[in-house]
Parts: structure tokens; C-alpha cells; sequence
């Protein structure tokens, strides 16, 4: 089995951040003994990045990253996954919203592909931000073409060699880093496989990404990319 890497954007996640910790120790050491957990704590305002250093005491394979200010959570996956060593880099989010046991699931077919990634069939949020997720993925669709079914589900898995390939030309480091991330990995020649993943409620928290001024500075970016791209070629 290759190495692995695996990253977790965390913002405010104090509460979470410790068992989701534990749990990942336990199922990438379940795979392999050459393996790493990389949080990144993206400017939190709460105890996260000392509760990851106390269970980095305990678990010498687990790191921290920390940017000082909040700067996105496009920049905090960008950090986590340009920082990964490993041959495969596996990326979710830190509010216990995932069975991690699932990614036994993606596994197979990181075999056959570069790039896995995860679908929610039963999304366990507030009915908004299913409607925005929906129209989200149906508006990138239209401009860039098909990628994926669920552009934003956080339970991804692929090979090094896509983000040393696309990393250094992603502008979008906020909610827009993976639709740029997985339109310039589709446009270099990547192959990709999706599977459905179990989505769970949120225990603990609040998330931020349907906030208005997080959905305004998301279509921004957006259609600056489509006209980066454009002037691309």
C-alpha cells in the first residue's frame, strides 16, 4: 500500500478536532505505517491549534500548520496538501461529518485513478446549503464542464502528482479552491472516479460557508477563473 497523507482544514473546530484526530490516526494506520495527519488551523479564535498540538504529543505522525489570520478554506486545503510528503494525499473536513472508515471505499480505485472523490447521495445539512451546493456544482458544470457530482464534498482522494501538476497554478483560495482545483486537474489529463460517501449531521459547531459575504466572494471568484482560464487558453 503507498503512503499517505492526511489533511484537515480546521477552523474553530476545538470541540471536534481532538476525536477527529484519534479517528484518523486510527484508520490511516489501519492502511499503512507510513502515513502522516496535517491539520491546518486556519486563524481559529479558539483552542484548536493547542488541542492539536496536545494530541501531536501523543501522536508523533500528527503536525500542525497554522496561519496566524483566517485567510480561507481553499488556503487551509492548499496548505495542508502542497505540505503533504506522502504518495497519496487524502483531504476532509474537521467537523466529524464523515465516516472515515469510508475511505476503504476509495481505495480500489485510486488503483485506476488519479483522483477519487466522494458524493454525498443524503446530504445531512440545512436545506439552504443542499439548494446552494446543488445550484453550485450545476453553475461550475455549465461554465467549466463536468467534473465531478459534488464538487465540495470534502472526502477526497489522490495522487501526489496532481497537486505538484495543478498547485502552482490556483488562484481561488477561498470557497472556489475546488472547483479550480479539480477543473485544472480534469484539464491536465487527470483521471477521476467518484463514490458515494455517508454524510452525517454536524455534532458540534457552526459551519460558515453559507454566510453572504463567503457565497458573494465565491461567485467572484469564479468567474475570475473562467476568465483566467479563458485568457489561458
Amino acid at each position: 500500500m503507498p503512503s499517505i497523507s492526511g489533511v484537515m482544514p480546521a477552523y474553530n473546530e476545538e470541540a471536534n478536532i481532538g476525536p477527529m484526530i484519534e479517528d484518523m490516526v486510527r484508520v490511516l494506520s489501519s492502511i499503512t505505517d507510513d502515513y502522516e495527519v496535517i491539520v491546518v488551523d486556519d486563524g481559529s479564535k479558539d483552542a484548536t491549534s493547542q488541542k492539536v498540538l496536545e494530541m501531536a504529543a501523543r501522536y508523533p505522525r500528527v503536525r500542525l500548520i497554522r496561519h496566524e489570520v483566517n485567510k480561507g478554506y481553499g488556503a487551509a486545503v492548499y496548505s495542508g496538501i502542497t505540505n503533504a510528503t506522502k504518495e497519496l494525499i487524502f483531504y476532509t473536513d474537521s467537523d466529524r461529518q464523515f465516516k472515515l472508515d469510508e475511505i476503504h471505499k476509495l481505495l480500489p480505485l485510486i488503483e485506476e485513478a488519479d483522483l477519487v472523490a466522494g458524493y454525498r447521495p443524503r446530504r445531512q445539512d440545512p436545506w439552504y446549503r443542499v439548494l446552494f451546493g446543488w445550484g453550485w456544482s450545476f453553475l461550475v458544470t455549465l461554465l467549466f464542464g463536468y467534473t465531478v457530482r459534488d464538487i465540495d464534498c470534502a472526502f477526497k482522494l489522490f495522487r501526489r502528482e496532481v497537486i505538484e501538476t495543478v498547485g502552482p497554478h490556483i488562484r481561488s483560495f477561498g470557497a472556489t479552491f475546488s472547483a479550480e482545483f479539480l477543473v485544472r486537474a480534469k484539464r491536465a489529463g487527470f483521471k477521476f472516479r467518484e463514490v458515494p460517501v455517508t454524510h452525517l449531521p454536524r455534532p458540534v459547531g457552526h459551519q460558515t460557508g453559507a454566510r453572504i459575504d463567503v457565497i458573494t466572494r465565491a461567485f467572484k471568484e469564479l468567474f475570475l477563473l473562467r476568465w483566467r482560464l479563458w485568457r489561458e487558453g
